[in-house]
């Protein structure tokens, strides 16, 4: 089985385990529609497959690690969704299309699109909770791992970056170090939680613990800086989304700043970094990371 094979069947197994997730939870039946519309809609789910990498490789004894932390993994999957919910939103980035299909306001209405973000947002706290409560992890490595996710799509994370974006806008004065930071927040700290997240719930080490957070933080750059890439080369049938929307925005990225080849190299460098973060660590599982952190970068090349 080749990389992009593997991706889709760990992908297809988070998918699985979503499309029954919200199930029996007294959920409204138009609310109900409208968090599962967004959250099954598919993607390549790369953070919980991330989360569930990173446990099983640091655990290579226990065979069940991978079930044991499945709901915490699909609680990042519920929040990167609600976020992307919310940021299609007209007050936001006003988006109509998401992952090649009209959007979740477009498809219900703001209101209910609100409320389904709003909802999966309050429901990944339940199923990072379930790791401990129904798998069995110890509550000491999962309330750990509660505060790494929680302060990753909190104010000072995610929703912060995004607040940020905002106010970046519209603006050509932007500095790159101020852009870094900004994208760190947005879509890096989510990544980093999924790796360290991942770490913590298989009882690794804290060197183990640090060598996934470092991870995740280079990835999280170089994701960042090819989505800025695929936003200006990529088309919208591929990209799922309206291509070069941060151009008619006004956002600043990456390539605004310094170029479309000097943004390629900079993902690349960030993809090495990476890659050192995994010297220590062996088995079928690293082989999947490199892959991966390889594949991130390639889909522009």
């Amino acid at each position: 089985m080749n990389f992009k094979e593997q991706l889709a069947q760990r992908a297809e197994t988070v998918e699985s385990f979503l499309a029954g997730c919200m199930k029996d939870r007294g959920i409204p039946p138009r609310l109900l529609k409208s968090m599962e519309y967004s959250l099954l809609a598919g993607g390549k789910r790369l953070r919980p497959v991330l989360t569930l990498s990173w446990a099983t490789m640091l655990a290579p004894d226990d065979e069940a690690m991978g079930d044991k932390v499945m709901p915490f993994a699909a609680s990042l999957e519920c929040i990167h969704t609600y976020s992307l919910i919310h940021d299609d939103l007209p007050a936001m980035d006003d988006d109509d299309l998401r992952r090649g299909k009209p959007s979740n306001h477009k498809k219900f209405d703001e209101a209910t699109a609100i409320l389904a973000g709003d909802g999966l947002l309050t429901e990944a706290f339940g199923l990072m909770s379930a790791a401990s409560i129904v798998k069995g992890l110890p509550a000491d490595r999962v309330l750990r791992a509660i505060y790494v996710l929680a302060t990753a799509a909190g104010s000072g994370g995610m929703v912060g970056g995004q607040a940020v974006d905002m106010e970046f806008t519209g603006r050509n004065d932007v500095p790159l170090d101020a852009l870094r930071k900004m994208h760190a927040m947005k879509t890096g700290a989510l990544i980093t939680a999924a790796c360290e997240c991942g770490a913590i719930l298989s009882g690794a080490g804290e060197a183990d613990i640090d060598s996934a957070r470092e991870f995740g933080k280079s990835i999280g750059v170089a994701f960042q800086i090819v989505d800025d890439v695929l936003d200006v080369v990529g088309d919208t049938e591929t990209l799922g989304k309206p291509a070069g929307s941060d151009e008619a925005m006004g956002k600043s990225t990456y390539p605004s700043l310094i170029g479309l080849e000097k943004s390629k190299q900079l993902a690349s460098q960030q993809i090495e970094i990476a890659l050192k973060h995994l010297s220590n660590c062996t088995g079928a599982e690293k082989d999947f990371l490199e892959q991966l952190a390889r594949y991130i970068v390639d889909r522009v090349y």
